[in-house]
């Protein structure tokens, strides 16, 4: 990672661009086994002084936690991406809803997010025990 050459401000249209990153990296497909090399670039306003590499790369792989633990189960999951309503605020309601659920099942140790909401389809009693109501039969 390196400070922004300032041959490379002059092609960058980014208001307060201060470093640019690349990471090279190594892709294996599980499934297939298939290999590949990749490069991500990307661009930041912190200044060297405040952001070294290293911290760089910890917020590149925060963003990935959060993105394979939340976002991906609610497109995977929930086929989030694939809904049609877009009239604002019910988007943003359901997405709140489904962090909930993802949140509750994670709270409680579930992290096969899909086979317990199988689970709970199965028998919806049982989806109480995640908000603290005894199943009563």
């Amino acid at each position: 990672m390196a400070a922004l050459d300032p041959a490379l401000a002059a092609y960058l249209d980014w208001p307060g661009a201060q470093q640019v990153r690349a990471i090279h990296r190594r892709v294996v497909t599980t499934k297939t086994g298939a290999v590949r090399a990749e490069t991500v670039m990307g661009i930041t306003s912190l200044l060297p002084t405040r952001a070294h590499a290293r911290d760089l790369a910890r917020s590149v792989r925060q963003h990935w936690h959060i993105e394979n633990r939340s976002h991906w189960v609610r497109d995977v999951t929930f086929h989030e991406d694939a809904g049609r309503v877009r009239t604002i605020p019910i988007p943003q309601v359901r997405a709140a809803l489904r962090n909930t659920v993802i949140g509750l099942l994670h709270a409680y140790g579930h992290t096969r997010i899909l086979a317990t909401l199988h689970d709970v389809q199965a028998n919806p009693w049982d989806a109480l025990s995640f908000l603290g109501i005894p199943h009563v039969n």
